[in-house]
């Protein structure tokens, strides 16, 4: 492992010789990976509620709120995990929307389950692309470094769905989540979602103003791609009378499920209609002229622009509050814009890039 993390620039700082041997073996792999995990929660580097991330020394600062909306128990959850693997310049955030009696478990499992898979998969690629003989040393290590993190990504959110079939103690047959997922590695962020939740750039442009760049898509049944697969597979796609604007997945001969995504762990319901679980893996070379990220459930972008969002986050007079601060302001836009209509939950992370000497240095904290 040595050589090939110098081939990389420092792409993976190893685990210690004990974990890099466990990783020979898929099973050793997880059980490296799983303790990893608890060293970071003991160590307070993971957080699963509204709170701030905010390590000292680390450039992240994470701002995590979430609000239940009027449909019962509050199906979406988030998580942020700084040092990711016991890597000083990786940080994983994720942010999942549960739907279906079963959605809030779902939400959770997909949750707990994903990062150690993640991290699980990337190790196995670091290490088979290294015993690669046709590995090129004169290629884009930049192009190299995404497509390892694509792979991992692609064979994390099989396995993670694979899973659900099976589990026991939940029904994921008409229930299921979207997941949008980052990891942060140095100066690169790797973007994979499933699902209709969204993450948007604030950004500075050459005039100095902040402007905000979406960064994923929407996955929607009515999107053209998205619409021909499922139409493919025999699933219908079409929006209720007294929801015009709300495109919906349902079976050949039911009227169900009527998912409002086309893409999403679990549903089995209709899997073998179209519904599927492949993420868009994409990512972007961050440059001092941005300042944040935002993931967010669609309770945030049924109401809320990108822009506004990114005014939002920007004009909050706390950043560690700003998630808060983003979520609040979506939850009053809900009450002006779409009277009548239960609220949907609402969650956000807001990730800043660079550190201010404005927030002082703290791990974990969480809050109301």
């Amino acid at each position: 492992m040595g050589h090939f993390s110098s081939m990389f620039n420092g792409l993976a700082r190893s685990f210690s010789i004990k974990r890099t041997k466990n990783l020979k073996n898929t099973c050793d792999g997880r059980e490296a990976v799983e303790a990893m995990a608890k060293d970071a929660k003991k160590n307070e580097l993971i957080l699963r509620t509204s709170g701030i991330v905010n390590v000292d020394g680390s450039k992240n600062l994470a701002s995590v709120f979430s609000k239940r909306g009027e449909k019962g128990v509050n199906q979406d959850c988030c998580i942020v995990w700084e040092e990711f693997g016991c890597q000083e310049d990786m940080l994983f955030c994720g942010i999942f929307d549960g739907h279906g009696p079963w959605g809030h478990f779902v939400a959770k499992n997909v949750r707990e389950s994903m990062p150690s898979s993640l991290l699980c998969n990337w190790q196995e690629t670091l290490v088979e692309t290294s015993d690669d003989p046709d590995f090129d040393l004169g290629s884009d290590k930049k192009l190299h470094r995404f497509n390892i993190w694509k792979h991992s990504y692609l064979k994390t959110c099989a396995a993670v769905d694979q899973e659900l079939e099976k589990h026991r103690r939940i029904d994921t047959f008409h229930s299921g989540t979207t997941a949008l997922t980052i990891v942060r590695q140095g100066d690169i962020i790797f973007l994979a979602n499933v699902g209709d939740s969204r993450a948007v750039l604030g950004t500075t442009c050459d005039n100095g103003n902040l402007v905000a760049v979406q960064l994923t898509i929407d996955f929607k049944p009515n999107l053209p791609q998205e619409a021909e697969r499922i139409m493919e597979c025999r699933g219908r796609v079409y929006s209720l009378d007294d929801e015009p604007g709300v495109p919906r997945v349902w079976l050949p001969h039911e009227e169900s499920p009527g998912l409002a995504m086309s893409r999403a762990f679990g549903d089995y319901c209709v899997k073998d209609f179209g519904l599927i679980s492949v993420p868009e893996v994409t990512h972007r070379h961050i440059t001092n002229k941005d300042q944040f990220i935002v993931l967010a459930t669609d309770g945030v972008w049924d109401v809320i622009s990108n822009q506004e969002a990114v005014q939002i986050v920007s004009t909050s007079p706390d950043r560690a509050k700003s998630g808060k601060h983003l979520v609040k302001s979506a939850a009053c836009a809900w009450k002006r814009k779409r009277k009548g209509i239960a609220m949907d939950d609402i969650s956000a992370i807001v990730l800043f890039f660079h550190s201010s000497d404005q927030i002082n240095p703290l791990s974990v904290s969480t809050f109301k």
